[in-house]
């Protein structure tokens, strides 16, 4: 059977660039930007739809972005969005108040759900205008739909796309997470107290969903848990992150191409802006002169004052004037209408592909943050043994008396049990508190050593936490009686 695809990833907020993304709310140069991907096919862009409220399938409103969609959702239900508020204190906003969950399929399945026996070419740049959308897409949609709707509640919906102008049909759902109380809680609807709990929510979603996929002819895949699957080795995943920095080195370049044209492009706008605004004003005035005099010259006819012939000439002779000029004003109206609408639409642009660029270069920082810490790690890794073998035999010279004055206990101790010490921070860090307790007692440890809540601090890194799993994982394997760590 073919295995179903459930990823969910929480975010602070959405931007308006993944909004787009998600609408394929886009302008030619943008389309022409994602084409270039490659992962695109605007002849299929048609098929695309939305779930709306009720299980309604329509085409993809493009009307309101996701960001105000949430922020009309939060008003109308008396919400305070906690980021605005950090923001409004001068804060940077860290609250998880978007969760985006992707479902999809194997590709075979996907596309016998969403095209059934028609020939989709997946060539870049193949033409697939006449490709139709299939009756059992929507209905697997609607399934999927009325699932997160049981699951999280349909009022906390703001998005529910499926997509079909990609390789393989999936559906982007963006859920806030927002409890019956009305309140944000990302770990009450999704993550559980400790990472023991999300993992325990996270199988059991899979296997909910996987009843609702049965009958589409997708089945739920085994756990790497389950299968004892291999993951990256160091090596692959290095590549990647390499191969990540790269592919975002060169998008951030291609953006910022496409800022250049749109700076070209603004200014030639507002040039062209600034003439009509002056022709138009230029208009208005001669529209003006033209209706006075030939309101004199009525008047003047109505009075008897000049040669009546002579005054209706003039009177046909301006209002043939008049209703040139009228024209002239109108359609020049209409053309600075629609050059204002232009000139708003590529400021607008202009302010998306900004913001993906920054989201860019953000995402680029990290990857080569990775690739340092990765290679610091590797480093580290390298001397850490046989620094400490050759501080071991140092150690074992030493009488007791030196071992007391040396004074560092930890150091000491790395020294003696390099390696359990090590396997005991490990689970540590992993997570798998019972597992160090256990281990570090089958070693001649006493288990404990602590009395505190022991858990990974949310704003603390990697390091920090690798160190204090390092010191925990110490006095745990002391030969000692102690109380058993408590989990938070």
């Amino acid at each position: 059977m073919a295995k179903q695809v459930l990823d969910f990833h929480a975010s602070v907020g959405m931007t308006t660039n993944q909004s787009n993304e998600h609408q394929r709310r886009w302008s030619d140069r943008s389309w022409k930007v994602a084409l270039k991907g490659g992962n695109y096919d605007r002849t299929r862009e048609h098929l695309n739809f939305e779930v709306a409220k009720g299980g309604v399938v329509q085409p993809v409103d493009k009307t309101k972005s996701i960001p105000q969609r949430i922020k009309d959702t939060l008003s109308e239900r008396g919400i305070i969005d906690p980021n605005a508020k950090m923001t409004a204190k001068g804060k940077d906003p860290n609250r998880r108040t978007v969760v985006n969950i992707i479902f999809g399929g194997s590709r075979e399945q996907m596309h016998r759900l969403a095209f059934g026996d028609q020939k989709v070419d997946l060539t870049h740049g193949a033409d697939n205008s006449l490709v139709t959308r299939c009756s059992d897409i929507e209905e697997w949609a609607k399934d999927i739909y009325g699932f997160a709707c049981d699951k999280w509640g349909e009022e906390n919906i703001v998005g529910f796309y499926v997509h079909l102008d990609e390789k393989n049909p999936h559906i982007h759902c963006s859920v806030l997470p927002i409890t019956k109380q009305n309140k944000f809680s990302f770990k009450e609807l999704f993550a559980g107290k400790d990472k023991i709990e999300f993992k325990e929510r996270t199988l059991q979603l899979h296997n909910e969903l996987a009843q609702v996929n049965e009958k589409w002819g997708l089945g739920r895949g085994q756990s790497i848990m389950e299968t004892g699957a291999r993951h990256r080795s160091t090596e692959e995943y290095r590549a990647e992150l390499r191969q990540e920095c790269n592919n975002l080195e060169e998008e951030i370049e291609n953006h910022q191409k496409l800022l250049k044209v749109l700076y070209s492009d603004i200014r030639m706008a507002e040039k062209r802006c600034k003439g009509l605004t002056t022709m138009v004003y230029n208009l208005e005035q001669k529209e003006a002169d033209l209706t006075a005099q030939l309101c004199q010259l009525e008047s003047d006819l109505t009075s008897g004052a000049g040669n009546a012939a002579d005054l209706r000439r003039r009177i046909t002779d301006l209002e043939g004037k008049l209703r040139i000029t009228t024209s002239s004003l109108a359609d020049k109206r209409l053309k600075l209408k629609n050059a204002d609408r232009q000139l708003a639409q590529l400021n607008d642009e202009m302010e998306s592909v900004k913001e993906r660029t920054f989201d860019l270069k953000k995402e680029r920082d990290e990857a080569a943050a990775d690739v340092q810490s990765l290679i610091r790690m590797r480093l580290t890794d390298a001397v850490f043994g046989k620094t400490f073998v050759e501080f071991g035999r140092l150690i074992d010279c030493l009488s007791p008396e030196q071992k007391a004055a040396f004074g560092n206990d930890f150091l000491v101790h790395l020294a003696e049990k390099p390696a359990e010490i090590l396997k005991c921070a490990m689970y540590l860090f992993a997570g798998y508190l019972d597992g160090a307790i256990q281990f570090a007692k089958g070693n001649g440890g006493g288990g404990g050593g602590s009395d505190l809540p022991w858990g990974r601090d949310p704003n603390e890194d990697d390091r920090k936490f690798a160190f204090r799993c390092m010191v925990q994982a110490h006095r745990m394997m002391k030969p000692v009686p102690g109380k058993h760590i408590k989990r938070n």
